[in-house]
């Protein structure tokens, strides 16, 4: 990743939270510490925040805190070909009629553009989801409510009692952090919060996650890879990881980025 490139994700990151660790910026820029600190640093020098013990926090303090990981504008830019093979072999599994739950992330925003052919019905905390199939296809679309996050660009709730407990799908389609052998991870309490109701939701989990979510380690756990029925990944997958997945009995599906369509290969 560019130092520029850098630069502007620790800087988006010290608006969203009052203090921002070393350790965190690595796993948002997939950086080593060394480099982080020499970033922080640099930044501190042009007084653009301010470097304190074990990371960075703004020179203004945010005034509304947001989500730990990395911002969908972020995101959006990485592995692209991935992630849209990903998404169209998730499709895929869709027929017209499916009552589907589509959780809010840059992977799962890439079905909007194959979902334009299909007449489901898509419950969503995504607002980018949601505004798409609005303008683009047949799909009814119905969205949860609570707070736009405007970094991470979903809508989360707090309370219990909200319009995700009266829709059932047949599928769910989610992204995560990181995939390993404790199961799903997640950078930030309240997107656990919020997932476990969807995925409680659901009849059948299915996961798209590119190759490199396999290398990824969050601080906390969604759910056991039990819950998980299929999880859509890239060539890159390592073989370890997909002994985890075939351990698990768990689906998996690999999508070809090189080709006009993906390419599918069960593991059970």
């Amino acid at each position: 990743m560019h130092e520029k490139e850098r630069h502007r994700i620790i800087l988006s990151a010290v608006q969203e939270r009052p203090v921002v660790t070393v350790v965190d910026l690595c796993a948002l820029t997939d950086a080593s510490e060394a480099t982080i600190r020499r970033d922080i640093a640099t930044l501190h020098m042009q007084k653009k925040l301010r470097r304190v013990r074990g990371g960075a926090e703004a020179i203004t303090p945010p005034k509304f805190v947001g989500l730990a990981g990395r911002p969908f504008a972020v995101n959006e830019t990485m592995r692209i070909k991935e992630k849209q093979a990903i998404a169209r072999a998730a499709v895929e599994l869709c027929e017209d009629g499916d009552s589907i739950i589509i959780n809010g992330g840059t992977t799962t925003f890439q079905m909007v553009h194959p979902l334009a052919s299909r007449r489901c019905q898509v419950f969503t905390n995504s607002f980018p989801i949601a505004e798409h199939l609005l303008k683009h296809s047949k799909n009814t679309v119905m969205v949860s409510g609570g707070v736009i996050y405007r970094e991470q660009n979903i809508i989360l709730s707090p309370f219990d009692n909200d319009v995700t407990r009266n829709f059932y799908a047949r599928r769910m389609f989610m992204g995560a952090q990181g995939v390993g052998p404790l199961g799903l991870m997640e950078a930030d309490p309240l997107l656990i919060q919020a997932e476990q109701k969807l995925i409680g939701q659901t009849d059948e989990l299915v996961v798209l996650v590119d190759s490199s979510k396999f290398a990824h380690r969050s601080p906390l756990v969604l759910c056991p890879l039990e819950r998980v029925g299929t999880v859509i990944t890239d060539e890159g997958i390592p073989d370890k990881a997909a002994a985890m997945l075939e351990a698990a009995d768990i689906t998996l599906i690999v999508a070809s980025s090189g080709a006009a369509q993906s390419e599918g290969g069960a593991a059970s």
